[in-house]
């Protein structure tokens, strides 16, 4: 009988996993130049910790996570978000008293939840996000979001724009609750079930419901920004003013509240457009926090955050469909070719020395004609074949194929080090040139 993946779950193979590695690497590199520094959490915590971080109102906490009894009878949850471990990860080891703060980390690492599988959405999927705690400032917060668009540009999307909300402080967030209730009631019987749910827990949550005719409602509901508070509202315009400086491009949106309770101030998402102009929706999304290190048992002071958090998935295939992943080098340098049984021990001694400077390289196990040989070369993409026989053995030199050009060049093993790095630097130069053409 076959067994087969897990619903909602999926695997990744060859030139995927190459793209998906890649961008996980842009994501690594373009962090690390904001000073981040990575941090990799349990998939597995007791499920107090997101019911705590995520609310009780949050979609995540009420419908999504998976959550069972261990063998101790304790209840534990499948990550559903990063954040939260994060979080209970600096308390617990009390990070925040032992490095300057702001303490900023990122992470990439699977997450679950039980949605309903569709394309492009899985039950487990990879989620890259950063945390920057300790430090409560307008300045920090911008820097996220540019850090977030730096990412998306790095990946190469161009036409990026931000949407921005505030959540405001904690008084604002509870005027406007009270405002929200009072007129999501005498709507509420034309609702959605989730909606019912949702104006009991939590009435902001409605805002984010995606049912078209609850958002006929939603948008002649109050606005946040009539409900600020003296502070909170000079709060978000400073983080506006720093945008406007670097020349941001940004909309402020009255509906944007995010899925997770834990947020306050500014919110936002950061959208993409195609170049027809289609609006890709959020590629990521994130905002300010204030009170997590204290809710696990940290500081009251110094406890304020920001974060932002990507699905990987989604941005592979958005990359993908766009044809934006062409270019990514997922081939081989080398695709070693023996001409004869009786140079093939000879050869693969010197493919393994060829792999300790830094080229990767493929050598056929068994007996195979030359035609054979060079179909498995197109296959895995190979630069250069490398060709021997033992007439070529006696005299101390390999064949050297340029795959592209069918240009060939004869190479002495002595000096086969410097003859490739001479072969690869022109490959490089020739394809920047080829690039800057287009």
């Amino acid at each position: 009988m076959p067994v087969f993946a897990v619903k909602g779950t999926h695997d990744l193979f060859g030139e995927e996993a190459s793209c998906y590695a890649y961008i996980e690497n842009v994501f690594k590199a373009v962090c690390e130049l904001y000073g981040y520094k990575p941090i990799e959490t349990p998939v597995l915590e007791y499920t107090e910790v997101f019911d705590r971080a995520t609310g009780e109102s949050s979609d995540v906490v009420r419908k999504e996570m998976y959550t069972f009894l261990d063998k101790g009878s304790r209840s534990v949850t499948l990550r559903p978000e990063g954040t939260a471990g994060v979080i209970r990860s600096i308390v617990e080891k009390k990070l925040y008293a032992t490095v300057d703060l702001p303490l900023k980390t990122y992470y990439v690492g699977p997450v679950f939840r039980y949605e309903r599988p569709q394309l492009g959405r899985y039950r487990q999927f990879i989620q890259a996000g950063v945390e920057a705690v300790g430090v409560d400032s307008p300045r920090l917060d911008a820097e996220t979001i540019i850090l977030a668009m730096r990412v998306l540009g790095m990946l190469g999307f161009d036409k990026l724009k931000v949407k921005v909300n505030t959540l405001g402080d904690q008084a604002s967030r509870a005027a406007y609750k009270e405002a929200l209730k009072s007129y999501f009631s005498e709507h509420i019987d034309d609702m959605c079930e989730d909606c019912h749910e949702r104006l009991r827990l939590n009435p902001m949550r409605i805002l984010d419901c995606k049912v078209e005719e609850d958002q006929k409602i939603v948008a002649g509901a109050p606005k946040m920004k009539d409900y600020l508070s003296q502070e909170a509202e000079k709060r978000f315009y400073e983080t506006l003013s720093i945008l406007n400086d670097l020349n941001v491009d940004y909309e402020i949106d009255d509906t944007l509240v995010r899925g997770l309770d834990y947020y306050g101030h500014i919110v936002f998402e950061v959208h993409a457009q195609s170049d027809t102009g289609a609006d890709y929706g959020a590629l990521l999304g994130g905002g300010h926090y204030d009170g997590m290190l204290n809710m696990f048992g940290g500081p009251k002071d110094n406890d304020s955050g920001v974060g932002f958090a990507m699905g990987v998935e989604r941005i592979y295939s958005l990359m993908r469909d766009n044809n934006m992943l062409n270019d990514i080098e997922t081939g081989l340098d080398i695709y070693a070719m023996p001409l004869g049984e009786d140079v093939r021990d000879d050869l693969f001694h010197i493919v393994e020395e060829i792999r300790t400077l830094g080229y990767s390289v493929e050598i056929p196990f068994t007996s195979l004609k030359m035609s054979s040989m060079f179909k498995r070369a197109e296959r895995a993409k190979a630069k250069f074949a490398l060709i021997c026989g033992s007439e070529e053995l006696e005299r101390g030199v390999v064949q050297l194929k340029n795959l592209a050009t069918k240009e060939q060049v004869e190479a002495s093993i002595e000096t086969l080090d410097a003859t490739l790095d001479e072969l690869f630097g022109e490959e490089q130069e020739e394809h920047h040139h080829h690039n800057h053409e287009e």
